[in-house]
């Protein structure tokens, strides 16, 4: 006999099997989600789907877009080179949904560059990969001989692990004409009942052997058998009977093993062992046979096993109260598991970007989260907050999963990683969260130039220094980090040189320092400046630049240099030039100006600062120089006793450390006018080493023989300058003699002149010897004297022709003077 087992589709049977076909074509049911359906027990390396294809990514895409999978447990994986999606591990629906009509695993795909989720379902289809099996290996009945035919017995139901069509079940029982099956239908389900076809005789039979059969409707078929033993006993005519049909309780998923859920009652109006009452569980799920257990004397159902509302929910429960006699009454207990808050928020970190560039936009996706409660309700309602400064926000996207955004600017410089708290909270009482630490670092944007601790840098170096002294060491600092903030130096230009002239200074590339290249000098640059120009090893380089200005100091390295005298001592160190001479009048008084002394120092500040001091001549008594201003006055009243030539010498000194000095020699005739000092000139050229010797030994003399032989010596001198003139005859020089016999101080400066006392110049006529002229002529008129201008008198010893008036001496043409007495003339007024 063949029954078909159409209970077990029950009231939603047929919507289960339609969604089962529905399932077979995957494909994208709504924006970022992707369905796939393949039947269970695939090998490993199956292929699932196109992944990449169906998400919209090419080929090429793929390496930049790293496409990867995120769920727990890895029941498949991804190809990196093609993108398509394959079976990783054995799936066994059975174990994975239990009797669920639908069977899925659901799993978050991540695609970065950007950063994107899709969401991916697989939906499971079942094979015929299960038998029917029954719980039992044998059932036992017992039917009293005066049943009555058509009584229904209940049987033990086979169980298939397969869903739809694999589970649908037909039962088959060995051809027996005392019975038969049928199946019952009812709001909990189809029952198989044994049906009693005729009345039992206890005295011709009194056992039976069934062999029931379950066939499933799967391809191929699979089959399960159990055997019905049949016991024909004495008449029990009463049954028991339940209190209640049906009971229905609910339970706290906290409530602890051992607790009591319920305590059956039966009863039996038969007597003795007819009306003795047993409890035992009927044909119930493995898992309800772990959780519950019954007494079979009291009928108590105890917890046996803690329960859990996120594994089941609802457990239905069959229970049978049978008495001594065989006959037994069937009711059915529903066990409401009620959840509670114990499960606080799962949080697991689908993806991190850590470092960040610090130049990310704002919203920029630094994290995708997701957020799981395994309660339900109110308790399984989860919010999320960060905690913790930083510029960054949490917001929530599809399917539990949340993204942490960037809301602001980041800045390195400020803050090199920012560490947040994710706190997923549920709305149970109490609530119960998590959290989880999320460390963002930054990475560095070369976004800061170097800068100098100054502006403009000020350096002092002394003079004459030594070829790579160090001059000044320039830093500048970088906020950056790594090569972004590695600051090298450069020359950026300046006035440290002319162009395609060598650079005064070097700076050092890492260290910032400057070297001087060569010694300086300070009277030839006293100061300039350079830039130098920090820049970064950043990627646009970064750079900046500052100024520094270094100041030459001055050394006393520069002695005096006499402008006036000084051509006087070339004059004699070159021999027969002429010496340039002042004329002292006899009649002078103390203070009277002899010449002043010219001189320059080419240092600067103390160096410079000249002073004068007298430190030899003929007559030491009888000159005086100024100390500060060079001016060579008499110190006391010219007499007739003095030297008619004098020779005086003065040392010129700077005021630097050490002092630097030069010598100046005036030579000075004491005479009422030129014509008296012109014989003294023409014999000092050949006998100046004489007049010397004559000078101090009349020194010498004029100690010893006090004032009569100084009385004596000056009026030989007297006789003998008056001896030679009246031999000689009227000079040739006199015919240059103007109004003017002295020399007189002018306002002219020389072209040189820089800095130091200010000077005067001296203008004089020195002619050569002319020819003899008549004693008649004599004095001669004045004769117009050549005055050469200040670029003659510093052009050299250029020997030009002076004019002369045609009316000189006798007013005829004068004769041409001769070449080397004009010269002679020109070089002396040159040196004055």
């Amino acid at each position: 006999m063949a029954v078909r087992r159409r209970q077990r589709l029950g009231p939603g049977g047929g919507r289960a099997l339609l969604a089962a076909v529905l399932l077979c074509v995957w494909g994208r049911a709504a924006a970022e989600r992707v369905r796939y359906a393949i039947p269970e027990e695939l090998g490993r390396g199956s292929l699932v789907g196109p992944l990449a294809r169906d998400l919209g990514l090419s080929a090429d895409e793929l390496p930049a877009r790293k496409l990867r999978l995120s769920d727990e447990k890895q029941y498949f994986t991804v190809n990196e080179e093609n993108g398509n999606l394959y079976v990783n591990e054995r799936l066994d629906r059975e174990e994975m949904c239990g009797e669920s009509a639908t069977c899925s695993v659901s799993f978050e795909a991540l695609v970065h560059n950007p950063l994107n989720v899709f969401h991916v379902e697989v939906a499971i289809e079942d094979v015929n990969d299960n038998a029917p099996t029954f719980r039992k290996a044998a059932l036992d009945l017992e039917i009293g001989e005066l049943i009555p035919p058509g009584t229904r017995f209940p049987l033990e139901m086979a169980h298939d692990a397969d869903v739809g069509s694999n589970s649908l079940l037909t039962y088959q029982l060995t051809s027996n004409p005392s019975f038969s099956l049928a199946i019952k239908e009812s709001p909990d389900g189809s029952k198989l009942e044994l049906v009693l076809e005729r009345a039992l005789d206890r005295e011709k039979q009194s056992s039976s052997e069934l062999v029931l059969t379950a066939v499933d409707a799967g391809d191929p078929v699979r089959s399960g058998t159990v055997q019905i033993r049949v016991n024909v006993t004495d008449a029990n005519d009463n049954a028991p009977v339940f209190e209640q049909d049906r009971y229905r309780l609910s339970l706290p998923e906290s409530t602890p093993p051992g607790s009591e859920v319920v305590k059956l009652s039966a009863s039996d109006a038969d007597a003795g062992t007819n009306a003795r009452i047993t409890y035992s569980f009927g044909e119930m799920t493995i898992k309800a046979l772990q959780k519950f257990v019954i007494d079979a004397e009291s009928g108590s159902i105890t917890l046996q096993e803690a329960l859990d509302f996120e594994e089941t929910s609802v457990y239905n429960l069959a229970v049978e109260a049978k008495d001594g006699g065989g006959l037994a009454a069937h009711s059915k207990v529903q066990v409401e598991v009620l959840d509670v808050n114990d499960n606080a928020p799962e949080i697991t970190i689908l993806s991190l970007s850590s470092p960040v560039p610090e130049d990310a936009p704002t919203g920029t996706v630094v994290a995708v989260l997701k957020v799981r409660d395994r309660d339900s309700g109110e308790n399984g309602q989860v919010s999320c907050e960060l905690s913790g400064e930083a510029p960054l926000s949490i917001v929530a996207s599809s399917g539990g999963s949340y993204k942490v955004v960037t809301t602001g600017a980041l800045d390195r410089e400020q803050a090199s990683e920012h560490g947040v708290t994710v706190v997923a909270r549920d709305r149970g009482r109490p609530a119960l969260w998590s959290s989880r630490e999320l460390v963002l670092e930054v990475s560095d944007v070369n976004d800061n130039a170097p800068v100098f601790e100054e502006a403009a840098y000020s350096a002092y170096v002394a003079e004459n220094n030594a070829a790579g002294a160090l001059v000044l060491r320039v830093q500048a600092r970088d906020a950056d980090a790594g090569a972004n903030g590695r600051v090298s130096y450069w020359l950026a230009g300046g006035s440290a040189g002319a162009a395609g002239a060598a650079p005064l200074v070097s700076v050092e590339a890492r260290s910032g320092a400057l070297y001087a290249q060569r010694s300086l000098d300070y009277e030839q640059c006293r100061e300039f400046t350079v830039a130098v120009r920090a820049q970064d090893g950043g990627s646009p380089a970064r750079s900046s630049t500052a100024t520094v200005r270094v100041f030459v100091l001055d050394r006393n390295d520069n002695a005096p240099r006499v402008l006036w005298p000084a051509a006087a001592a070339a004059g004699e160190a070159a021999g027969g030039a002429a010496t340039p001479f002042e004329v002292v009048p006899r009649s002078a008084e103390a203070g009277y100006l002899v010449a002043k002394v010219v001189a320059v120092d080419a240092d600067a500040g103390r160096n410079a600062w000249l002073s004068y001091e007298l430190v030899q001549a003929s007559e030491p008594a009888l000159f005086r120089v100024g100390l500060h201003s060079g001016e060579v006055r008499t110190a006391r009243a010219v007499s007739e006793r003095d030297a008619a030539k004098q020779r005086v010498v003065a040392v010129v000194k700077d005021h630097g450390q050490p002092a630097l000095s030069a010598t100046a020699t005036l030579h000075v005739v004491l005479a009422e006018s030129l014509q008296e000092a012109l014989p003294e000139l023409s014999e000092r050229p050949a006998g100046a080493e004489e007049e010397a010797a004559a000078a101090a030994e009349l020194q010498f003399y004029l100690v010893l023989a006090l004032a009569l032989l100084s009385a004596l010596l000056v009026l030989s001198v007297a006789l003998a300058v008056l001896a030679r003139l009246r031999r000689a005859g009227p000079p040739a020089v006199l015919r240059c003699l103007g109004a003017q016999r002295f020399s007189l101080a002018g306002a002219a400066f020389p072209a040189d002149f820089c800095e130091g006392t200010l000077p005067y110049s001296y203008n004089l006529c020195v002619a050569a010897p002319a020819r003899a002229v008549p004693e008649a002529a004599w004095p001669p008129p004045p004769v117009p004297v050549p005055v050469l201008s200040a670029e003659e008198l510093l052009g050299g010893d250029s020997c030009e022709k002076p004019s002369l008036s045609s009316n000189a001496l006798t007013g005829e043409q004068p004769a041409e003077p001769d070449a080397a007495q004009v010269c002679k003339a020109n070089s002396f007024l040159l040196r004055l």
